[in-house]
């Protein structure tokens, strides 16, 4: 008598609990993995030439001031562009974005290993810059299509998880690449990874835009027969702009995107190779453990801040980074050094989802788009002032004062959002309902 196989158990039953939380969504959602996908492509290639930008800008023979620009003017492209290219994805798509911003990262990226000049090598980062406002937009675009605002975060959470992979791989290899084959390979490797990332998406990321144009379709209608539509209070973004609690949290997001370009990705490397002569293979591998400690803490960092509230998350990773700071400007010596990056990494790593979070919290429900539109804006201005203000400091005194001038930033918006801010209460968890068909 034949037997029937009992069914098999979906996969992400048979997997260990503790990979659940972090590969769950990737396995129900497929729309989500194709984007991690291209997420982890894209980051990839960034974190490829994170270690030995400064090293290439110095070889230039300009000061740190100058070498700073070379993140400033990356994040002054995205400054610039983050608006207009979300009227852009509306009118037209957001597949125009996830495909072209790859390609034109790419063309950046090999356009700066090319450079034979300062002004070369700025020209060719404002286009990567471009780029990346352009995938990085489209993406932010594309999750939010395909969620709904129960499970939203745990997607933006997924994909940030899948950017910080990206980004933990890319250091170690641009150092071994610098190492074997100069300091323009990195920039080549990395033109070639957006490629991959552009073929990616255009073979199997599908267009959303319909289910954003239904979901408008639908709030238009009233919900009583024959009501006007509902229309959002005039003056309420510029109340909400300039709400205490949304000050403070464009205060702590722009100190943390500051101390990412010109604390870690600036005055870091320039400190290490030129105080401690460390060569860029050892300092990728550094940049490397930090990105993975990074990665591994983005899930219990989010269990923190909805368990415990989003400034459990925001103070002490504030703090924590703001001591790393000072430890890694009186380093004198490895020891410390590695150190002060280890106690970089975890501070950084507890913050985890939670600004964004908090933001998303104080959000007005009409304003959810505007407000994460001036949250990333906040975030890319301490991006672009960061590495030229803290580099010219650098150039006037040292880089051990260059650092110390980013610890006391740090623990300035920790302090104002610690005393301004009120607290947000995170929600229990919710049954996940079904992603919306593409």
């Amino acid at each position: 008598m034949a037997t029937t196989a009992p069914p098999k158990r979906p996969l992400i039953e048979r997997l260990p609990r503790w990979l659940r939380g972090p590969l769950g969504p990737l396995l129900e959602y497929p729309q989500l993995l194709l984007i991690s996908i291209a997420t982890v492509l894209v980051m990839a290639g960034q974190g490829v030439i994170s270690p030995v930008l400064p090293l290439f800008a110095a070889k230039f023979g300009v000061g740190s001031a100058a070498i700073g620009l070379t993140l400033s003017s990356f994040a002054l492209a995205r400054l610039l562009l983050n608006i207009p290219l979300g009227l852009l994805s509306d009118r037209y798509g957001r597949r125009l974005l996830l495909v072209s911003g790859p390609l034109v990262t790419g063309i950046g990226m090999v356009g700066s290993g090319f450079a034979v000049g300062i002004v070369d090598l700025l020209a060719w980062r404002f286009v990567a810059g471009a780029g990346s406002a352009m995938y990085m937009t489209g993406a932010q675009i594309y999750l939010t299509d395909i969620s709904n605002p129960t499970n939203r975060a745990r997607f933006i959470g997924t994909n940030q998880g899948a950017l910080l992979l990206g980004v933990s791989v890319g250091p170690a290899v641009g150092g071994v690449l610098a190492e074997f084959w100069g300091l323009r390979a990195p920039f080549i490797v990395t033109g070639i990874a957006a490629l991959f990332a552009m073929v990616h998406a255009y073979f199997k990321i599908p267009e959303t835009r319909h289910l954003a144009l239904a979901q408008i379709e639908a709030e238009r209608k009233p919900s009583i027969p024959g009501a006007p539509a509902p229309v959002a209070p005039r003056r309420e973004w510029l109340r909400f702009a300039t709400s205490r609690d949304f000050v403070a949290i464009s205060f702590v997001v722009m100190a943390i995107f500051l101390t990412r370009t010109a604390g870690k990705q600036t005055l870091m490397p320039l400190y290490a190779a030129e105080n401690l002569h460390m060569s860029p293979g050892v300092l990728g591998a550094v940049f490397t453990v930090m990105a993975l400690i990074n990665v591994v803490l983005l899930a219990p960092a989010a269990v923190i801040a909805d368990r415990y509230g989003r400034k459990w998350s925001i103070v002490p990773s504030s703090l924590v980074v703001a001591v790393s700071m000072f430890m890694l400007a009186s380093a004198s010596g490895y020891p410390m050094f590695l150190a002060g990056a280890l106690v970089h990494a975890l501070g950084a790593s507890l913050a985890g989802p939670a600004p964004a979070a908090y933001t998303a919290d104080i959000a007005p429900a009409n304003l959810r788009g505007l407000a994460m539109g001036m949250f990333r804006t906040s975030g890319d201005v301490g991006f672009m002032i960061g590495p030229p203000l803290l580099g010219a400091l650098a150039d006037a005194t040292s880089f051990g004062w260059g650092l110390a001038a980013n610890g006391v930033i740090m623990a300035a918006a920790c302090l104002w959002f610690l005393v301004i801010a009120r607290e947000t209460v995170g929600r229990g968890p919710a049954k996940q309902p079904a992603v919306a068909k593409v």
